[in-house]
Protein backbone atom coordinates (compact mmCIF):
# COMPACT_ATOMS: atom_id res chain seq x y z
CA UNK A 1 0.00 0.00 0.00
CA UNK A 2 1.57 3.19 -1.12
CA UNK A 3 1.96 5.74 1.34
CA UNK A 4 -0.76 8.99 1.00
CA UNK A 5 0.89 12.16 -0.36
CA UNK A 6 -1.95 14.08 2.02
CA UNK A 7 0.59 13.56 5.11
CA UNK A 8 3.77 14.63 3.79
CA UNK A 9 3.12 16.94 0.00
CA UNK A 10 3.75 20.69 0.26
CA UNK A 11 -0.14 22.33 1.52
CA UNK A 12 -0.70 24.66 -1.76
CA UNK A 13 0.31 22.02 -3.77
CA UNK A 14 -2.33 19.47 -2.50
CA UNK A 15 -5.10 22.11 -2.23
CA UNK A 16 -4.38 23.07 -5.84
CA UNK A 17 -4.41 19.90 -6.69
CA UNK A 18 -7.83 18.99 -5.28
CA UNK A 19 -9.47 21.86 -5.21
CA UNK A 20 -9.50 22.55 -9.22
CA UNK A 21 -11.33 19.75 -9.93
CA UNK A 22 -13.09 19.93 -6.94
CA UNK A 23 -14.49 23.67 -8.25
CA UNK A 24 -14.89 21.93 -11.57
CA UNK A 25 -16.70 19.05 -9.99
CA UNK A 26 -19.23 21.78 -8.28
CA UNK A 27 -19.06 23.93 -10.84
CA UNK A 28 -20.69 21.13 -13.27
CA UNK A 29 -23.32 20.58 -10.34
CA UNK A 30 -24.62 24.36 -10.80
CA UNK A 31 -24.13 24.40 -14.56
CA UNK A 32 -26.19 21.65 -15.17
CA UNK A 33 -29.20 24.50 -13.90
CA UNK A 34 -27.53 27.20 -14.78
CA UNK A 35 -26.95 25.77 -18.53
CA UNK A 36 -30.99 24.88 -19.01
CA UNK A 37 -31.61 28.19 -17.12
CA UNK A 38 -30.03 30.33 -20.15
CA UNK A 39 -30.97 27.77 -23.55
CA UNK A 40 -34.67 28.21 -21.52
CA UNK A 41 -34.80 31.83 -21.18
CA UNK A 42 -34.01 32.34 -24.35
CA UNK A 43 -36.00 29.98 -26.03
CA UNK A 44 -38.97 29.58 -23.71
CA UNK A 45 -38.98 32.88 -21.58
CA UNK A 46 -39.06 34.13 -17.98
CA UNK A 47 -42.20 31.92 -17.27
CA UNK A 48 -39.68 28.92 -18.31
CA UNK A 49 -37.21 30.23 -15.94
CA UNK A 50 -39.58 30.90 -13.19
CA UNK A 51 -40.45 27.46 -13.77
CA UNK A 52 -37.02 25.82 -13.45
CA UNK A 53 -36.46 27.93 -10.43
CA UNK A 54 -39.67 26.48 -9.02
CA UNK A 55 -38.06 22.90 -9.57
CA UNK A 56 -34.76 24.19 -8.22
CA UNK A 57 -35.57 22.74 -4.64
CA UNK A 58 -35.54 19.33 -6.14
CA UNK A 59 -31.83 19.77 -7.18
CA UNK A 60 -31.04 21.36 -3.46
CA UNK A 61 -32.94 17.98 -1.48
CA UNK A 62 -31.17 15.50 -4.32
CA UNK A 63 -27.68 17.26 -3.21
CA UNK A 64 -28.09 16.74 0.57
CA UNK A 65 -28.43 12.68 0.26
CA UNK A 66 -25.74 13.27 -1.89
CA UNK A 67 -23.54 15.79 0.88
CA UNK A 68 -25.48 12.99 3.83
CA UNK A 69 -23.74 9.90 2.54
CA UNK A 70 -20.79 11.35 0.13
CA UNK A 71 -18.94 13.59 2.37
CA UNK A 72 -19.80 11.50 5.14
CA UNK A 73 -18.43 8.31 3.07
CA UNK A 74 -15.60 9.99 2.17
CA UNK A 75 -14.46 11.89 5.06
CA UNK A 76 -14.62 8.51 7.26
CA UNK A 77 -12.16 7.07 4.37
CA UNK A 78 -9.74 10.15 4.72
CA UNK A 79 -9.66 9.94 8.42
CA UNK A 80 -9.32 5.88 8.37
CA UNK A 81 -6.02 6.30 6.09
CA UNK A 82 -4.87 9.07 7.86
CA UNK A 83 -4.79 6.61 10.74
CA UNK A 84 -3.67 3.67 8.43
CA UNK A 85 -7.13 1.32 8.49
CA UNK A 86 -7.92 0.32 4.81
CA UNK A 87 -9.92 -2.12 6.00
CA UNK A 88 -11.86 0.37 7.86
CA UNK A 89 -11.92 2.46 4.96
CA UNK A 90 -13.28 -0.23 2.20
CA UNK A 91 -16.05 -0.76 4.20
CA UNK A 92 -17.05 2.55 4.86
CA UNK A 93 -16.87 3.29 1.09
CA UNK A 94 -19.11 0.01 0.02
CA UNK A 95 -21.36 0.95 2.70
CA UNK A 96 -21.97 4.24 1.15
CA UNK A 97 -22.27 3.17 -2.28
CA UNK A 98 -25.00 0.83 -1.50
CA UNK A 99 -26.68 3.63 0.61
CA UNK A 100 -26.78 6.38 -1.99
CA UNK A 101 -28.06 3.42 -4.81
CA UNK A 102 -31.21 3.00 -2.22
CA UNK A 103 -32.21 6.63 -1.12
CA UNK A 104 -31.78 7.83 -4.86
CA UNK A 105 -34.59 5.56 -5.79
CA UNK A 106 -36.47 6.38 -3.05
CA UNK A 107 -36.11 9.67 -3.55
CA UNK A 108 -37.14 9.56 -7.19
CA UNK A 109 -40.44 7.20 -6.28
CA UNK A 110 -41.13 10.07 -3.51
CA UNK A 111 -40.35 12.82 -5.81
CA UNK A 112 -42.89 11.24 -8.64
CA UNK A 113 -46.00 10.42 -5.99
CA UNK A 114 -45.47 13.72 -4.42
CA UNK A 115 -45.39 15.58 -7.33
CA UNK A 116 -47.81 18.15 -8.18
CA UNK A 117 -47.96 18.92 -3.67
CA UNK A 118 -44.39 19.86 -3.71
CA UNK A 119 -44.12 22.42 -7.01
CA UNK A 120 -47.32 24.16 -5.32
CA UNK A 121 -45.57 24.45 -1.94
CA UNK A 122 -42.64 25.55 -3.37
CA UNK A 123 -44.09 28.86 -4.85
CA UNK A 124 -45.32 27.42 -8.64
CA UNK A 125 -47.96 30.37 -9.73
CA UNK A 126 -51.04 29.17 -11.77
CA UNK A 127 -48.93 30.61 -14.96
CA UNK A 128 -45.30 28.90 -14.03
CA UNK A 129 -46.88 25.33 -12.59
CA UNK A 130 -47.18 23.69 -16.27
CA UNK A 131 -44.03 24.64 -16.87
CA UNK A 132 -42.11 23.53 -13.48
CA UNK A 133 -44.10 20.22 -13.93
CA UNK A 134 -42.80 19.62 -17.20
CA UNK A 135 -39.38 20.04 -15.82
CA UNK A 136 -39.21 18.60 -12.70
CA UNK A 137 -40.83 15.30 -13.36
CA UNK A 138 -38.11 14.58 -15.80
CA UNK A 139 -35.06 15.65 -14.33
CA UNK A 140 -36.09 13.81 -11.18
CA UNK A 141 -35.65 10.63 -13.41
CA UNK A 142 -31.63 11.73 -13.63
CA UNK A 143 -31.73 12.29 -9.52
CA UNK A 144 -30.54 8.49 -8.43
CA UNK A 145 -27.92 8.84 -11.18
CA UNK A 146 -26.65 12.10 -10.30
CA UNK A 147 -27.02 11.28 -6.22
CA UNK A 148 -24.61 7.80 -6.68
CA UNK A 149 -22.02 10.08 -9.54
CA UNK A 150 -21.71 12.81 -6.61
CA UNK A 151 -20.89 10.27 -3.25
CA UNK A 152 -18.56 8.40 -6.01
CA UNK A 153 -17.24 11.89 -6.54
CA UNK A 154 -15.72 12.45 -3.17
CA UNK A 155 -14.66 9.11 -2.72
CA UNK A 156 -12.43 9.44 -5.93
CA UNK A 157 -11.22 12.85 -4.38
CA UNK A 158 -10.15 10.93 -1.35
CA UNK A 159 -8.54 8.20 -2.95
CA UNK A 160 -6.40 10.65 -3.91
CA UNK A 161 -7.66 10.97 -8.09
CA UNK A 162 -9.24 14.90 -8.12
CA UNK A 163 -8.72 15.13 -12.08
CA UNK A 164 -10.64 11.85 -12.51
CA UNK A 165 -13.55 13.34 -10.38
CA UNK A 166 -13.37 16.26 -12.23
CA UNK A 167 -13.97 14.60 -15.56
CA UNK A 168 -16.70 12.67 -14.60
CA UNK A 169 -18.90 15.68 -14.06
CA UNK A 170 -17.07 17.43 -16.46
CA UNK A 171 -18.46 15.09 -19.44
CA UNK A 172 -21.63 14.74 -18.49
CA UNK A 173 -21.62 18.82 -18.47
CA UNK A 174 -20.53 18.78 -21.75
CA UNK A 175 -23.26 16.17 -22.94
CA UNK A 176 -25.85 18.20 -21.26
CA UNK A 177 -24.55 21.62 -23.12
CA UNK A 178 -24.62 20.31 -26.96
CA UNK A 179 -27.80 18.38 -26.63
CA UNK A 180 -29.60 21.62 -25.12
CA UNK A 181 -29.48 23.58 -27.71
CA UNK A 182 -30.02 20.63 -30.23
CA UNK A 183 -33.52 20.05 -27.99
CA UNK A 184 -35.04 23.35 -27.46
CA UNK A 185 -33.88 24.95 -30.56
CA UNK A 186 -33.38 22.16 -33.51
CA UNK A 187 -36.01 19.34 -32.36
CA UNK A 188 -38.68 22.11 -30.37
CA UNK A 189 -38.82 20.38 -27.34
CA UNK A 190 -38.78 23.31 -25.30
CA UNK A 191 -38.68 23.03 -21.53
CA UNK A 192 -38.61 18.75 -21.92
CA UNK A 193 -35.82 19.24 -24.14
CA UNK A 194 -33.69 20.80 -21.10
CA UNK A 195 -35.20 18.37 -18.94
CA UNK A 196 -34.19 15.49 -21.34
CA UNK A 197 -30.50 17.10 -22.14
CA UNK A 198 -29.88 16.96 -18.58
CA UNK A 199 -30.60 13.40 -17.39
CA UNK A 200 -29.00 12.01 -20.27
CA UNK A 201 -25.63 14.04 -18.95
CA UNK A 202 -26.24 12.69 -15.67
CA UNK A 203 -26.42 9.05 -16.84
CA UNK A 204 -23.12 10.01 -18.27
CA UNK A 205 -21.37 10.95 -15.78
CA UNK A 206 -22.56 7.99 -13.44
CA UNK A 207 -21.60 5.43 -15.48
CA UNK A 208 -17.77 7.13 -15.56
CA UNK A 209 -17.53 7.40 -11.87
CA UNK A 210 -18.82 3.79 -11.30
CA UNK A 211 -16.20 2.96 -13.84
CA UNK A 212 -13.98 3.86 -10.81
CA UNK A 213 -14.60 1.03 -8.85
CA UNK A 214 -12.29 -1.07 -10.12
CA UNK A 215 -9.45 1.73 -9.62
CA UNK A 216 -9.03 2.57 -6.12
CA UNK A 217 -5.43 3.35 -5.10
CA UNK A 218 -5.32 3.36 -1.62
CA UNK A 219 -8.36 0.65 -0.62
CA UNK A 220 -9.01 -2.39 -2.47
CA UNK A 221 -12.58 -3.76 -2.19
CA UNK A 222 -14.15 -7.34 -1.37
CA UNK A 223 -18.04 -8.09 -2.28
CA UNK A 224 -18.09 -8.20 1.80
CA UNK A 225 -17.21 -4.22 1.48
CA UNK A 226 -20.68 -3.48 -0.32
CA UNK A 227 -22.94 -4.83 2.53
CA UNK A 228 -25.39 -2.24 3.70
CA UNK A 229 -24.49 -2.19 7.29
CA UNK A 230 -26.99 0.19 9.55
CA UNK A 231 -24.32 0.91 11.99
CA UNK A 232 -22.12 1.78 9.26
CA UNK A 233 -24.97 4.66 7.80
CA UNK A 234 -25.59 5.67 10.97
CA UNK A 235 -21.51 6.90 11.23
CA UNK A 236 -21.71 7.91 7.94
CA UNK A 237 -24.94 9.96 8.04
CA UNK A 238 -23.19 11.77 11.22
CA UNK A 239 -20.39 12.67 9.80
CA UNK A 240 -22.21 14.08 6.54
CA UNK A 241 -25.03 15.72 8.41
CA UNK A 242 -23.34 19.25 8.48
CA UNK A 243 -23.57 19.53 4.59
CA UNK A 244 -26.53 17.63 4.39
CA UNK A 245 -28.23 19.87 7.02
CA UNK A 246 -26.79 23.18 5.25
CA UNK A 247 -28.71 21.82 2.20
CA UNK A 248 -32.01 20.60 4.00
CA UNK A 249 -31.78 24.45 5.24
CA UNK A 250 -31.17 26.09 1.98
CA UNK A 251 -34.45 24.01 0.66
CA UNK A 252 -36.49 25.50 3.45
CA UNK A 253 -35.38 29.08 2.54
CA UNK A 254 -36.29 28.78 -0.88
CA UNK A 255 -39.73 27.70 0.08
CA UNK A 256 -39.77 30.26 2.29
CA UNK A 257 -38.23 33.05 -0.43
CA UNK A 258 -40.41 31.94 -3.40
CA UNK A 259 -43.49 31.99 -1.12
CA UNK A 260 -42.48 35.16 0.44
CA UNK A 261 -41.32 37.18 -2.83
CA UNK A 262 -44.27 36.38 -4.53
CA UNK A 263 -46.76 37.41 -1.58
CA UNK A 264 -45.32 40.55 -1.18
CA UNK A 265 -44.28 40.88 -4.62
CA UNK A 266 -48.51 41.00 -5.14
CA UNK A 267 -48.64 44.03 -3.50
CA UNK A 268 -46.56 45.82 -5.96
CA UNK A 269 -46.39 46.73 -9.87
CA UNK A 270 -43.64 43.94 -9.84
CA UNK A 271 -46.54 41.36 -9.50
CA UNK A 272 -45.75 37.55 -8.35
CA UNK A 273 -44.32 36.05 -11.61
CA UNK A 274 -41.13 38.64 -12.09
CA UNK A 275 -39.77 38.24 -8.25
CA UNK A 276 -39.86 34.40 -8.89
CA UNK A 277 -38.32 34.42 -12.57
CA UNK A 278 -35.56 37.53 -10.89
CA UNK A 279 -35.04 35.35 -7.45
CA UNK A 280 -34.38 32.17 -9.70
CA UNK A 281 -31.25 34.33 -12.10
CA UNK A 282 -29.92 35.70 -9.16
CA UNK A 283 -29.70 32.82 -6.90
CA UNK A 284 -28.07 30.33 -9.64
CA UNK A 285 -25.47 33.34 -10.84
CA UNK A 286 -24.58 33.30 -7.26
CA UNK A 287 -24.55 29.76 -7.43
CA UNK A 288 -21.42 29.53 -9.61
CA UNK A 289 -19.49 31.55 -7.03
CA UNK A 290 -20.65 29.02 -4.22
CA UNK A 291 -19.75 26.05 -6.43
CA UNK A 292 -16.03 27.54 -6.82
CA UNK A 293 -16.07 27.96 -2.81
CA UNK A 294 -17.49 24.64 -2.14
CA UNK A 295 -15.21 23.20 -4.31
CA UNK A 296 -12.51 24.45 -2.49
CA UNK A 297 -13.97 23.37 0.78
CA UNK A 298 -13.91 19.56 -0.49
CA UNK A 299 -10.83 20.42 -2.06
CA UNK A 300 -9.30 21.06 1.02
CA UNK A 301 -11.62 18.73 3.10
CA UNK A 302 -9.35 15.77 2.72
CA UNK A 303 -6.04 17.12 3.29
CA UNK A 304 -8.20 18.40 6.52
CA UNK A 305 -9.34 14.77 7.35
CA UNK A 306 -6.01 13.16 6.66
CA UNK A 307 -3.55 15.03 8.39
CA UNK A 308 -6.35 15.86 11.89
CA UNK A 309 -6.08 12.11 11.69
CA UNK A 310 -2.35 11.53 11.84
CA UNK A 311 -2.50 14.53 14.42
CA UNK A 312 -0.39 16.73 11.83
CA UNK A 313 -2.34 20.18 13.37
CA UNK A 314 0.14 22.60 11.65
CA UNK A 315 -1.05 21.50 8.58
CA UNK A 316 -4.52 21.27 9.45
CA UNK A 317 -4.61 25.19 10.05
CA UNK A 318 -2.21 25.67 7.22
CA UNK A 319 -4.77 24.22 4.93
CA UNK A 320 -7.49 26.05 6.39
CA UNK A 321 -6.06 29.28 6.11
CA UNK A 322 -4.97 29.03 2.47
CA UNK A 323 -8.40 28.00 1.56
CA UNK A 324 -9.38 30.75 3.67
CA UNK A 325 -7.44 33.18 1.46
CA UNK A 326 -8.83 31.21 -1.62
CA UNK A 327 -12.30 31.99 -0.98
CA UNK A 328 -12.02 35.18 0.07
CA UNK A 329 -10.14 36.50 -3.32
CA UNK A 330 -13.26 34.56 -5.20
CA UNK A 331 -15.76 36.46 -3.26
CA UNK A 332 -14.01 39.67 -4.09
CA UNK A 333 -14.29 38.66 -7.57
CA UNK A 334 -17.71 37.98 -7.44
CA UNK A 335 -19.07 40.77 -5.39
CA UNK A 336 -17.22 43.03 -8.33
CA UNK A 337 -19.17 41.61 -11.19
CA UNK A 338 -22.56 41.56 -8.90
CA UNK A 339 -22.11 45.44 -7.87
CA UNK A 340 -20.94 46.66 -11.11
CA UNK A 341 -22.48 44.57 -13.88
CA UNK A 342 -26.14 42.86 -12.70
CA UNK A 343 -27.88 43.80 -15.77
CA UNK A 344 -25.58 42.03 -18.46
CA UNK A 345 -25.31 39.17 -16.39
CA UNK A 346 -29.17 39.04 -15.79
CA UNK A 347 -29.78 40.09 -19.90
CA UNK A 348 -27.76 36.52 -20.40
CA UNK A 349 -30.69 34.69 -19.18
CA UNK A 350 -33.00 35.88 -21.86
CA UNK A 351 -35.34 38.93 -22.24
CA UNK A 352 -37.85 41.26 -20.27
CA UNK A 353 -39.94 44.11 -19.83
CA UNK A 354 -38.37 47.54 -18.00
CA UNK A 355 -40.07 46.48 -14.62
CA UNK A 356 -38.25 42.74 -14.86
CA UNK A 357 -34.33 44.38 -15.38
CA UNK A 358 -35.39 46.93 -12.72
CA UNK A 359 -36.32 43.88 -9.88
CA UNK A 360 -33.33 41.97 -11.02
CA UNK A 361 -30.66 44.57 -10.76
CA UNK A 362 -32.12 46.13 -7.38
CA UNK A 363 -32.06 42.11 -6.30
CA UNK A 364 -28.87 41.16 -7.01
CA UNK A 365 -27.39 44.20 -5.45
CA UNK A 366 -28.88 43.62 -2.41
CA UNK A 367 -29.24 40.55 -1.30
CA UNK A 368 -25.62 39.03 -2.52
CA UNK A 369 -24.04 42.56 -0.94
CA UNK A 370 -22.10 40.49 1.35
CA UNK A 371 -21.04 37.74 -0.62
CA UNK A 372 -17.25 38.79 0.32
CA UNK A 373 -17.78 36.82 3.54
CA UNK A 374 -20.15 33.63 2.35
CA UNK A 375 -16.77 31.35 1.41
CA UNK A 376 -15.91 31.68 5.15
CA UNK A 377 -18.75 29.97 6.60
CA UNK A 378 -19.13 27.34 3.93
CA UNK A 379 -15.42 26.43 4.95
CA UNK A 380 -15.56 26.75 8.47
CA UNK A 381 -18.32 24.22 8.25
CA UNK A 382 -16.83 21.87 5.85
CA UNK A 383 -13.52 22.28 8.78
CA UNK A 384 -15.59 20.88 11.49
CA UNK A 385 -16.91 17.67 9.35
CA UNK A 386 -13.74 16.88 8.13
CA UNK A 387 -12.24 16.81 11.61
CA UNK A 388 -14.53 14.49 12.83
CA UNK A 389 -16.88 16.97 14.45
CA UNK A 390 -19.59 16.87 12.46
CA UNK A 391 -22.60 18.64 14.78
CA UNK A 392 -20.40 21.78 15.27
CA UNK A 393 -20.16 21.75 11.34
CA UNK A 394 -24.04 21.14 11.08
CA UNK A 395 -24.76 23.74 14.10
CA UNK A 396 -22.81 26.20 11.73
CA UNK A 397 -24.37 25.26 8.91
CA UNK A 398 -28.15 25.88 9.95
CA UNK A 399 -27.28 28.83 11.75
CA UNK A 400 -26.93 30.66 9.03
CA UNK A 401 -29.89 29.46 7.31
CA UNK A 402 -32.44 28.71 10.02
CA UNK A 403 -31.81 30.56 12.79
CA UNK A 404 -31.00 33.91 11.03
CA UNK A 405 -31.92 34.10 7.30
CA UNK A 406 -35.75 32.45 7.71
CA UNK A 407 -36.62 34.33 10.79
CA UNK A 408 -35.08 37.23 9.14
CA UNK A 409 -37.03 37.11 5.39
CA UNK A 410 -40.40 37.02 7.71
CA UNK A 411 -39.83 39.91 9.76
CA UNK A 412 -38.23 42.34 7.87
CA UNK A 413 -40.68 42.28 5.33
CA UNK A 414 -43.49 43.27 7.68
CA UNK A 415 -41.85 46.67 8.08
CA UNK A 416 -39.99 47.42 4.70
CA UNK A 417 -42.12 45.01 2.55
CA UNK A 418 -40.50 42.91 -0.84
CA UNK A 419 -37.08 44.90 0.33
CA UNK A 420 -37.48 43.71 3.31
CA UNK A 421 -36.96 39.93 1.97
CA UNK A 422 -34.07 41.30 -0.43
CA UNK A 423 -31.81 42.77 2.92
CA UNK A 424 -32.32 39.11 4.77
CA UNK A 425 -29.58 37.54 2.69
CA UNK A 426 -26.53 40.34 3.51
CA UNK A 427 -27.68 40.60 7.31
CA UNK A 428 -27.77 36.80 7.60
CA UNK A 429 -24.40 36.32 6.13
CA UNK A 430 -22.51 38.34 7.94
CA UNK A 431 -23.97 37.65 10.96
CA UNK A 432 -23.10 33.57 10.42
CA UNK A 433 -19.69 34.74 9.64
CA UNK A 434 -18.75 36.28 12.58
CA UNK A 435 -20.50 33.11 14.37
CA UNK A 436 -18.08 31.37 11.98
CA UNK A 437 -14.89 33.16 12.90
CA UNK A 438 -15.22 32.71 16.77
CA UNK A 439 -15.37 28.83 16.27
CA UNK A 440 -12.72 28.02 14.11
CA UNK A 441 -10.28 30.48 16.35
CA UNK A 442 -11.16 28.56 18.85
CA UNK A 443 -10.88 24.92 17.53
CA UNK A 444 -7.48 26.07 16.29
CA UNK A 445 -6.07 27.07 19.18
CA UNK A 446 -7.01 23.61 21.07
CA UNK A 447 -5.20 22.04 18.32
CA UNK A 448 -2.25 24.31 18.61
CA UNK A 449 -2.10 23.68 22.71
CA UNK A 450 -2.46 19.96 21.92
CA UNK A 451 0.28 20.13 19.33
CA UNK A 452 2.61 22.16 22.60
CA UNK A 453 1.63 19.21 24.41
CA UNK A 454 2.79 16.25 22.58
CA UNK A 455 5.07 17.63 19.91
CA UNK A 456 6.48 13.98 19.28
CA UNK A 457 3.04 13.42 17.28
CA UNK A 458 2.91 16.64 15.14
CA UNK A 459 5.24 16.85 11.89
Amino acid sequence: MTENPLGYEKISKLLKGFAIPGIVAALVGSLYNIVDQIFIGQGVGYLGNAATNVAYPFSTICLAISLLVGIGSASRVSLYLGNKQPEAAANAAGNGIVLMIILGLAYLVTGEILLNQLLKLFGATTEVFPYAQQYAGITLVGMPFLIVTNDMSNLIRADGSPRYSMTCMVAGAIVNTILDPIFIFAFQWGIFGAALATVLGQIFSFVLAIRYLWHFKTIRFAKSNFKLSFRESLKTCGMGISSSSNQIAITFVQIVLYNSLTHYGAQTNYGTDIPLAACGIVMKTNAIILAIVVGISQGAQPIIGFNYGAKQYARVREAYQLAVKWNLVVSTIGFCLFQCFPQFIISLFGDGDQLYFEFAVLFMRTYLFMVLVNGVQLLSSSFFTAIGKAMKGALLALTRQVVFLIPLILVLPLRFGIMGVLLAGPVADFSAFLLSVMLVRIELRKQKNAAQINPCKVS
